[in-house]
Parts: structure tokens; C-alpha cells; sequence
């Protein structure tokens, strides 16, 4: 049998999440964006959906010993340059996976702290929120909420939900939290363009990016771009260049996307081979 000696070896990424039949959003977006960025995907299910591109009509967390298994046997094969985290599933994988984690404290972590469905379907409770704050976020890297998210994760318990928080303050309790930088998108806001403002402990604001807003809803931009951040982590790539590269090809994955069903536009993450592949075929 041939091995290969590592430095011939794509990087890897584990991403944990939920799985999507519809290949839009979870552990199918991830595995597409990891792959078509030049590293390879490492996936352990955290949970089974019901869903297609209108919204979510089911979902069945993986029991978290089945978790634990599926990815210390990963590990425990081979060498991971960064992680990505989306859907758990439930408090009990949120548990386990920070202390997964916490045994590798070199290794970037992205985390897409996904509370609801595109359409609001509401996908994490209160316990899970305080579980991503109390033992995942001190952990990570790289955090990628929405507005809607952040303002959720960072709001206190006893607050009044009526009060809306400034989205500067949401970004500064978050890094108060323990995450190393907060990458808050604006893809919700009600703005001619989006602008994408990357915050870090030390000095606040580190970078802002504004792109075109396209017209239309996609099913899986936030798993997209949380999952191209780490795959560029993983090729050892700063934050700051990380961080714009992936918005770049999420932009371009979302300008090309497709509508296959009644609902969401599907991100083309493979924008570029099929582009390849039309101009050859001209």
C-alpha cells in the first residue's frame, strides 16, 4: 500500500452540522465549499432534517455518544487543519463537541451559530443559546452570525426583547463571550448594499467589506461562508484574508445560484467548474 507523505495532502476540515436532503444548507453545503476550495471534507452528523427549499418540517438530533464516536475516530485517523461548526442539534452536542474541541486548542475553529431556518423556523432553544455562549464560543475562532443571531446570542436572559441592541454592542459582548473575532454579515439588514463588518478582541473593528446586494433568498449562504472561512484557515491563510476571501466566493457562489424547487435559491459552489465548462464548450 502507498502512503502519502502529509505535504502531499490537501488540508482537511471537520465540519459538524446537520444533514440537508435538499444539498442546500448543513453538512452538504459545507462538504461542497470545503472540496471547491481545495481541501478536503471530514463531516460528522449532528442531526437528520426534514427539509427542502421552502423551509424545515422535521429535525432528529444524533445521539451525542454517536457523535462523539463519529468524530474521534476522525481524529484519531487523521491530521484536521480547521474545524466548522453549524447546526447541533441539541445541548447535549453542544456539550460534547467543546470538550472534542477543547482537545485541540491549535486548530481554528469557525463557528455558524445557526439558531433558525430562513424562513424562521426555529431551530435552537434557550438552553442551546446558552450552551453555544457558556462552552463554544470561548473556543472559537472565527464566529459568523446574521444580525438576527448576534443580537439573540449576545442579549442577557433577564433582557427586555423589546430593546434592540446596537449591532456594535452585540459584536463587543460576543468577543466578551471568549470568541477570537466576530464576523457579523449583514446580509438582514435593510441596506442597498451588505456590509460585512469583522470585529477582534484587541482593537474592535478589524475589517469592513460591502458588496452588491443580490436580489432574491438562498438557502445555505451562512453555512457557505462559515464553511469557506475555515476551508482558508485550513490552507493557513491570516483572519483578515480568510475572512474577505470567503465572502468573495460566496458572493460569486450566490450570484450564480440556481432555483430547483418551489422555495430558496441554491448557492452554485461549483461556480467556477461550470464556467470552466461552458467557455470550453463555446
Amino acid at each position: 500500500m502507498i502512503t502519502p507523505h502529509l505535504a502531499c495532502l490537501p488540508p482537511l476540515v471537520l465540519t459538524f452540522s446537520a444533514a440537508d436532503p435538499s444539498g442546500g444548507a448543513g453538512l452538504q453545503a459545507d462538504v461542497l465549499t470545503i472540496s471547491a476550495l481545495g481541501c478536503h471534507p471530514l463531516s460528522v452528523a449532528t442531526a437528520i432534517t426534514v427539509q427542502d427549499t421552502v423551509g424545515v418540517a422535521g429535525i432528529m438530533a444524533v445521539p451525542a455518544d454517536w457523535v462523539a464516536r463519529q468524530a474521534r475516530r476522525l481524529l484519531a485517523d487523521m491530521p484536521v487543519a480547521a474545524f466548522k461548526i453549524g447546526l447541533l442539534g441539541s445541548v447535549e452536542n453542544i456539550a460534547l463537541i467543546a470538550q472534542i474541541i477543547a482537545e485541540y486548542p491549535g486548530i481554528p475553529l469557525v463557528l455558524d451559530p445557526i439558531l433558525a431556518s430562513g424562513r424562521g423556523d426555529e431551530l435552537a432553544d434557550r438552553k442551546m443559546i446558552a450552551g453555544l455562549r457558556e462552552r463554544l464560543l470561548p473556543l472559537t475562532t472565527v464566529l459568523t452570525p446574521n444580525t438576527l443571531e448576534a443580537r439573540r446570542l449576545s442579549a442577557g436572559d433577564e433582557e427586555d426583547p423589546a430593546v434592540v441592541l446596537p449591532l456594535a454592542e452585540c459584536a463587543r459582548r460576543l468577543l466578551d463571550f471568549g470568541c477570537r473575532h466576530v464576523l457579523l454579515t449583514g446580509t438582514h439588514a435593510r441596506s442597498e448594499q451588505v456590509v460585512n463588518r469583522l470585529y477582534e478582541q484587541r482593537s474592535g473593528l478589524l475589517r469592513q467589506d460591502v458588496w452588491p446586494r443580490l436580489p432574491g433568498e438562498y438557502h445555505g449562504s451562512g453555512c457557505t461562508l462559515a464553511a469557506a472561512v475555515a476551508a482558508c484557515l485550513a490552507t493557513g491563510m491570516p483572519v483578515g484574508e480568510a475572512v474577505r476571501a470567503a465572502q468573495e466566493y460566496t458572493w460569486q457562489s450566490l450570484a450564480a445560484a440556481f432555483q430547483p424547487g418551489a422555495g430558496q435559491c441554491i448557492p452554485d459552489r461549483n461556480f467556477e467548474l461550470r464556467a470552466r465548462r461552458a467557455a470550453r464548450d463555446e
